[in-house]
């Protein structure tokens, strides 16, 4: 095991430190609340003109990659010999996340809101710090044998976290795509209406509908909810004790409720309450 990495014993950090970050981590919900005193979110629906914004596809691209190779440095840099196959597993669920949230997301894209460079930053500090965690205990903090990982998490309890995982994560591409075939629609529509006229097309930048496929039906922002499903089956797999994966997962809860319940008043002033009236801004039943 080596810290003498990128910044010694912090990228990767030694035991101590890892331990001081994971106390701090264990605070991030409290600065995500300054949320709810405000309904500015300098990224998508909520994105403005500014100096300060990014392209869209280049700020997400470069905002979120920096968590999973964190987490490959991490692992790489810490780990001694052949991990335990739940440690590689659970290394691989997190990289074939980010292999989509990353990269193939903004890729696929028919079009994207430039991100405030407020956002972009904000973004990478939680994306470096997660990784760093998550990596840090898959490779030394947490089970690196066998044994310890027998008295961590059964192969039951490893194998329906797993399942939870990919459910999360095959409903999270089938809403986000829901979400793409709205701007695809446009896009045709107004390809056909330019060949008609002789005119550009144009762009679909902000054009936006109100969702009707799977769970839409009933929430506005299932991609959120099911993304958290995600990652719960990910905390699981890993045990309960699991602190890394369950900083996440509430992490990522305290930072996207909030924008889910602003945007459900984005939604009921652009559309009506009427249009959207019976549907919850995430949780069905709760929120």
């Amino acid at each position: 095991m080596s810290t003498t990495g990128l910044i010694p014993n912090w990228y990767p950090p030694s035991q101590e430190n890892y331990n001081l970050i994971i106390s701090l981590w264990k605070w991030y919900p409290l600065f995500c609340s300054t949320q709810w005193l405000t309904t500015w979110y300098g990224m998508g629906k909520t994105s403005v003109t500014s100096r300060l914004n990014l392209p869209g596809r280049v700020g997400w691209l470069t905002m979120e990659c920096p968590g999973f190779l964190t987490l490959l440095y991490t692992v790489n840099s810490l780990s001694q010999g052949n991990l335990p196959w739940q440690n590689q597993v659970l290394a691989a669920l997190f990289v074939i996340h980010y292999a989509y949230r990353a990269i193939l997301f903004p890729l696929i894209q028919p079009s994207m809101s430039p991100i405030h460079v407020t956002i972009w930053a904000s973004a990478i500090m939680f994306q470096v710090t997660n990784g760093l965690c998550i990596g840090s205990w898959l490779a030394a903090y947490g089970p690196t044998t066998a044994e310890q990982w027998r008295e961590t998490a059964s192969v039951g309890q490893f194998a329906l976290g797993v399942g939870l995982f990919y459910v999360g994560l095959a409903a999270n591409y089938y809403h986000d795509d829901e979400l793409r075939e709205i701007r695809r629609r446009e896009m045709r529509r107004k390809e056909k209406k330019a060949r008609e006229n002789g005119v550009d097309v144009g762009k679909v930048d902000k054009h936006y509908e109100i969702p009707e496929a799977g769970l839409f039906k009933v929430v506005l922002y299932p991609h959120y909810f099911v993304e958290w499903v995600e990652w719960f089956g990910f905390w699981m797999a890993g045990g309960w004790g699991f602190i890394p994966a369950r900083c996440f997962f509430l992490n990522e809860v305290a930072a996207m409720l909030p924008r889910a319940v602003r945007g459900r008043q984005w939604y009921a002033d652009k559309f009506g309450e009427e249009r959207i009236k019976g549907r919850w801004a995430v949780v069905p039943g709760v929120w």
